[in-house]
C-alpha cells in the first residue's frame, strides 16, 4: 500500500515536471511567434510580449514580397529534398553492404569509416578538396556531396539490417533473388522506422546548413535559407534592406527587427511539421540501432 502511495505520488512529481519543462522550452518559441506578429513600433516601443499590442503581419509580407527569401527557400528545399533522398539511397548500399558477412573483410573496411567519426583533414584540407578537385565551387551540389554519406547512420542502418532474419534472405535467394532484388523487395520494405530515422537526421542536417553557402558559394541565387537568415541576424542592415524592398513604399516603416523573427519562424516552420508524421518510426528506429551490436 505504501508503496502504491509512494508510486503514485512519484508519478504526479515526473508529470509536473515534465510540464513545466515542455512549457519552459515551449515559450521561447511562442515569444517569437508573437513578437514576428508585433508592429515594429509597438515592438520597439514596448518590447516583447507573448500578446502583441498592435497586430502586424509586415514582417512576413516583407520577406515574401522580395526575390531573397523566396529564392533562398527554393534552394534549401531543394538541397534537402534531393540531398536526404541520395543519401538514403548510399547510405542503405553500403549499410547492406557491411551486413550480415556479405562482404569479405566487411570488419576492416567499416573501420575506415569509423576512422573518418574520429579524425578529420580539417578546415583547409577540406576547402582544397571541394574547391580544387571536387570543382563545387559556385555549385548547389556543394551542399549535398560532401554531406552524402554519415558513417554515423551508416553504422545505424547495418544493425538494424543485422537484425532482420537471416531465413528472409535464404528463402529469396533461393527464389533466384539477386542481392538487388533483396535489398529493394525485403530489406528497404522491413527498415522504416531505420530509414525514417536516417532520413530525418539527414534532412535536419541538410536543412540547417549554412556553412558550405559560407565558405564555397558566391554566386547570392546559391544562397541557402540558413545562411540568409545568419546574416539577416548577425547584420541588420540586411534585414532593413529586406524590409524597405519588400515595403509598398520606400516611405512606409521598414520592420527591420520583425523581419529577423518572421525569417526565424519561417525557417525552423517546416522541419517542425515534419516531424510528427516521423515520429512512430522515429522512436522505433533509434531504439533498435542504439541496442544492436
Amino acid at each position: 500500500m505504501k508503496n502504491s502511495i509512494f508510486d503514485r505520488w512519484m508519478s504526479v512529481i515526473f508529470y509536473l515536471f515534465t510540464a513545466v519543462f515542455a512549457i519552459l522550452c515551449l515559450y521561447p518559441f511562442l515569444l517569437v511567434i508573437a513578437s514576428s506578429i508585433t508592429d515594429e513600433t509597438a515592438l520597439l516601443r514596448d518590447g516583447y510580449k507573448l500578446l502583441p499590442n498592435e497586430f502586424s503581419i509586415a514582417a512576413y509580407k516583407a520577406i515574401l514580397t522580395t526575390n531573397t527569401i523566396p529564392k533562398a527557400y527554393l534552394i534549401t528545399i531543394f538541397v534537402t529534398v534531393v540531398g536526404t533522398a541520395l543519401s538514403l539511397l548510399v547510405t542503405s548500399m553500403a549499410a547492406y553492404a557491411l551486413s550480415g558477412g556479405r562482404l569479405y573483410y566487411a570488419s576492416h573496411i567499416a573501420m575506415f569509416f569509423y576512422f573518418t567519426m574520429l579524425f578529420s583533414g580539417g578546415m583547409v584540407s577540406n576547402y582544397i578538396l571541394i574547391t580544387k578537385y571536387l570543382h563545387l565551387k559556385d555549385s548547389i551540389w556543394v551542399y549535398i556531396l560532401p554531406a552524402l554519406l554519415s558513417p554515423w547512420n551508416l553504422f545505424l542502418m547495418r544493425n538494424f539490417f543485422n537484425d532482420i532474419p537471416k531465413e528472409l534472405f535464404e528463402s529469396a535467394k533461393l527464389e533466384g533473388a539477386g542481392e538487388t532484388r533483396v535489398l529493394r523487395s525485403i530489406v528497404l520494405p522491413l527498415s522504416l522506422p531505420a530509414l525514417a530515422t536516417i532520413g530525418l537526421f539527414y534532412a535536419l542536417g541538410y536543412w540547417s546548413a549554412w556553412t558550405p553557402a559560407m565558405l564555397f558559394i558566391d554566386n547570392p541565387n546559391l544562397y541557402s535559407l540558413q545562411y540568409i537568415i545568419m546574416q539577416i541576424i548577425r547584420n541588420v542592415d540586411m534585414a532593413q534592406n529586406i524590409a524597405v524592398a519588400g515595403a509598398q513604399s520606400t516611405t512606409a516603416t521598414a520592420p527591420a527587427y520583425t523581419v529577423r523573427l518572421a525569417t526565424a519562424m519561417v525557417t525552423v516552420g517546416p522541419i517542425i511539421f515534419l516531424y510528427p508524421f516521423l515520429q512512430r518510426y522515429f522512436v522505433g528506429g533509434l531504439k533498435v540501432g542504439a541496442i544492436k551490436g
